[in-house]
């Protein structure tokens, strides 16, 4: 299967591709690739307490803020988001950028990713409900920072 030929979910600006979800993989690990814009600040600090999160630079950069300290990912590069570290990242370049997200165990899939894609686009444009967007992150796994 080729990227082309894979579902991308679209969550406001970024594009989401799953190319191993956790049932293909007895549970062991997830992995996507997705895609943010230039000058894109794209998730809410959040935790996750089922997982690791490890995060491979492909083209641009994003800066990773785990724990309060900023980390550069460009191509090449990676970083570990251990379970239970508060992070958000952001796209402060003037080029788009793609990455790599590596999840183990492989508890988080494209579900999450749709639920909140609905969340956005029922808010059309207005501020999004955060009572929903919390819960479809808690449903996941994932923690919202206070």
């Amino acid at each position: 299967m080729t990227t082309s030929t894979r579902e991308e979910i679209k969550v406001g600006d970024m594009a989401i591709r799953f190319l191993i979800e956790g049932s293909q993989s007895a549970g062991s690990v997830a992995v996507f690739e997705f895609d943010v814009p230039a000058g894109a600040r794209i998730a809410g600090g959040h935790s996750h307490d089922g997982y690791e999160e490890t995060i491979y630079g492909l083209e641009g950069v994003l800066t990773w803020t785990i724990e309060g300290t900023p980390t550069d990912v460009g191509p090449g590069e990676a970083v570990l988001i251990p379970r239970g570290a508060v992070h958000h990242f952001d796209n402060r370049g003037d080029v788009d950028a793609k990455a790599l997200a590596i999840a183990t165990p492989g508890v988080i899939g494209p579900d999450f990713f749709r639920e909140v894609a609905a969340i956005l686009h029922a808010a059309a444009g207005g501020p999004p409900d955060l009572a929903a967007l919390g819960a479809a992150m808690r449903s996941h796994g994932l923690t919202p920072a206070p």
